[in-house]
C-alpha cells in the first residue's frame, strides 16, 4: 500500500493548527447539603456572586450566597436530582437568556426554554438576566402616550413610554385585566408586550395566553411562565428575564411594555430564599435588600436619550394587597419606586364599576405631558369633578334635600360613572375615548337615562365613524381638539340627538281607523 506523503503532512498540519495549548481551568467543589430549591457547597473558594454553576445531569444553580466557609447556591431547575456529595463546577459566565424576534409570540420558562411546543429558541443573541439601569444622563423625560384603551386610565391616569405604573388592589378586582388589554390595545402601535406571570394558578395563565391569542395579541407578545408550582428560585428571577428580553428591543431603539403579574408573588418568593440562606429577616420577615430587589429592577424602565436611540421600556407592576392595606411593607416599597398608581377598590369592583379604579389616591406623576392635547382638553377637569362628586353622593346618602345645582351635579357624576366602566378586553380607540368623554363632560349625557348611558354612548361612535367620518379623521391628524373641530364635533352630536329622538318617536296608531 503506497501513502501519499504530501496527504500525511497536510493532514498533520491541520492537527497541528487546531491544536489548543490552553487548559481549561475551572473550579470544583461538592455538594454539602441540599433541599428546597438551594444547596450549600464547598470548595468553590473563587466563585462570583450570580454567577452560573454546573451540578450533574445539566442543572444549573445561580451563586446567591458567598459564605466564609461554603457557598449558598440557589438550584434553577429539579433540585430533587442533586445529592449530597455531588460535584459542582463553576463556569465563569453570568445567567443570560435568549432575546430577539425569535422569542416573540413565544410561551417561556424564566430560563428562556419554551413551554409551548413549538420547537427550540433558535438565536444566538443573550442577555444577561441582570444588567444596570440606564444613567440619568442616559434617558429623556416620559413625553410620548402609551395608549391602554381604558378610559378611565388614559382621561386620568395617562401612561407614557418609558414610564412604571403600579396596578394595585385586593384579588380578584381586575388588575390583570388592565394589563391585558393594554397589551391587547399595542395591536397596530408597533410595541413588543411582554407578560410575566409569577405565581400564579397554571389555568389563570392559561387563561390569559387564550385571551392573548383570541385577539391576536400574540403576534407581538412574550409570556414568561413561572407558576404557583415553580420552585421558588425561578419565581425570583423570571421578572428579571422578561426585563432582559424587553430591553433587547429599548436598546435598539423600539417600544416595549412588560407586564408584571405580580411582584407581591415575586417578593415572598425572594423572602423564602432568603430565610432558607439564613439571611437575618427585617420587618414581615422579608430580608433588608427587598427593596433593592425591586428597584434594580423597575429602575431598567426608561425613556432612552435620542443619542442612544430613543427607545422606551414600560412597566405596569402588579401588586396584590390584603384587605386593602396600601400601607403594607412591600406595597409602600413599590409605591415610592413607581411613578405613579392605579388603586382598584374592591366596593366600587362589587358595585359594577370596572376598572373599579378608585380617582382619590390613583394618581399618575407624569401627568398630562403622556396626553395628547384632545385629551387632556376634554378630560382637565373631569378628576376633580369625579373625586367631589363621590363626597357629594356620601352628603346625598343621608337623606337631606339637595338643591337642583347640587342634584344636577350628583346628575352628571353618576352619568361619567356609567361612561368610564368599560366591558372586559375590549380596549377603545384614542379618538373614541375623546368623543365619549367630550359628550359626557359638556352635558351632552344630562338627560340619558342611567341605563342607557353605554347604549348612546355605542351608538354615538358608530354613528360618528359612519356618517361624521371627517370628525374622527380630523381628530386622529390634529390630535387637538381646535375650535373648528369642537364646531363639527357638536354639530355631529347635535344631529345624532335629532336622530335618537326621531326614532323614539312612536308611530300613529291604526286601532280604530276602520
Amino acid at each position: 500500500m503506497k501513502f501519499n506523503t504530501d496527504e500525511i503532512a497536510s493532514v498533520l498540519r491541520e492537527e497541528i493548527d487546531r491544536y489548543q495549548t490552553g487548559i481549561d481551568v475551572r473550579e470544583v467543589g461538592q455538594v454539602l447539603e441540599v433541599g428546597d430549591g438551594i444547596a450549600r457547597v464547598w470548595g468553590l473558594s473563587g466563585v462570583m456572586a450570580g454567577e452560573m454553576v454546573e451540578f450533574p445531569g445539566g442543572v444549573t444553580g445561580l451563586a446567591f450566597n458567598l459564605e466564609e466557609n461554603s457557598v449558598g447556591v440557589i438550584i434553577l431547575g429539579d433540585y430533587l436530582k442533586v445529592n449530597e456529595g455531588d460535584e459542582v463546577r463553576s463556569t465563569g459566565k453570568l445567567l443570560s437568556v435568549p432575546v430577539g424576534d425569535a422569542v416573540i409570540g413565544r410561551v417561556l420558562d424564566p430560563l428562556g426554554n419554551p413551554l409551548d411546543g413549538k420547537g427550540p429558541i433558535t438565536t444566538d443573541k443573550r442577555r444577561p438576566v441582570e444588567t444596570l439601569a440606564p444613567g440619568v444622563a442616559d434617558r429623556q423625560p416620559v413625553r410620548e402616550p402609551l395608549q391602554t384603551g381604558i378610559k378611565a386610565i388614559d382621561a386620568m391616569t395617562p401612561i407614557g413610554r418609558g414610564q412604571r405604573e403600579l396596578i394595585i388592589g385586593d384579588r380578584k378586582t381586575g388588575k390583570t385585566a388592565i394589563g391585558i388589554d393594554a397589551i391587547i390595545n399595542q395591536k397596530h402601535s408597533g410595541v413588543k408586550c411582554f407578560y410575566v406571570a409569577v405565581g400564579q394558578k397554571d389555568s389563570s395563565v392559561a387563561v390569559a395566553i387564550d385571551v392573548l391569542r383570541k385577539h391576536g395579541a400574540m403576534d407581538y407578545t412574550t409570556v414568561i411562565v413561572a407558576g404557583g408550582s415553580t420552585a421558588a428560585p425561578l419565581q425570583y428571577i423570571a421578572p428579571y428575564s422578561g426585563t432582559a428580553m424587553a430591553e433587547e428591543f429599548m436598546y435598539n431603539g423600539e417600544h416595549a411594555l412588560i407586564v408584571y403579574d405580580d411582584l407581591s408573588k415575586q417578593a415572598t418568593a425572594y423572602r423564602q430564599l432568603s430565610l432558607l440562606m439564613r439571611r437575618p429577616p427585617g420587618r414581615e420577615a422579608y430580608p433588608g435588600d427587598v427593596f433593592y430587589a425591586h428597584s434594580r429592577l423597575l429602575e431598567r424602565s426608561a425613556k432612552l436619550s435620542d443619542e442612544h436611540g430613543g427607545g422606551s421600556l414600560t412597566s405596569l407592576p402588579i401588586i396584590e394587597t390584603l384587605e386593602g392595606e396600601v400601607s403594607a411593607y412591600i406595597p409602600t416599597n413599590v409605591i415610592s419606586i413607581t411613578d405613579g398608581q392605579i388603586y382598584l377598590q374592591p366596593d366600587l369592583f362589587f358595585a359594577g364599576q370596572r376598572p373599579a379604579m378608585n380617582v382619590g389616591i390613583s394618581v399618575s406623576r407624569v401627568g398630562g405631558a403622556a396626553q395628547t392635547k384632545a385629551m387632556k382638553k376634554v378630560s382637565g377637569g373631569l378628576r376633580l369633578d369625579l373625586a367631589s362628586f363621590r363626597e357629594l353622593e356620601a352628603f346625598a346618602q343621608l337623606g337631606t334635600d339637595l338643591d337642583a345645582a347640587t342634584q344636577s351635579r350628583l346628575d352628571r357624576g353618576y352619568c361619567m360613572v356609567e361612561l368610564l366602566k368599560q366591558g372586559q378586553y375590549q380596549p377603545l380607540d384614542i379618538v373614541d375615548q375623546v368623543l365619549s368623554i367630550y359628550a359626557g363632560t359638556r352635558g351632552h349625557l344630562d338627560n340619558v337615562e342611567r341605563d342607557k348611558v353605554a347604549a348612546w354612548e355605542s351608538g354615538f361612535l358608530t354613528f360618528v365613524r359612519d356618517q361624521t367620518p371627517e370628525v374622527r379623521s380630523r381628530l386622529e391628524e390634529t390630535k387637538a381638539l381646535d375650535d373648528e373641530t369642537e364646531r363639527l364635533l357638536e354639530a355631529a352630536i347635535a344631529e345624532y340627538k335629532r336622530q335618537v329622538q326621531g326614532a323614539k318617536q312612536p308611530e300613529p296608531s291604526l286601532a280604530g281607523s276602520n
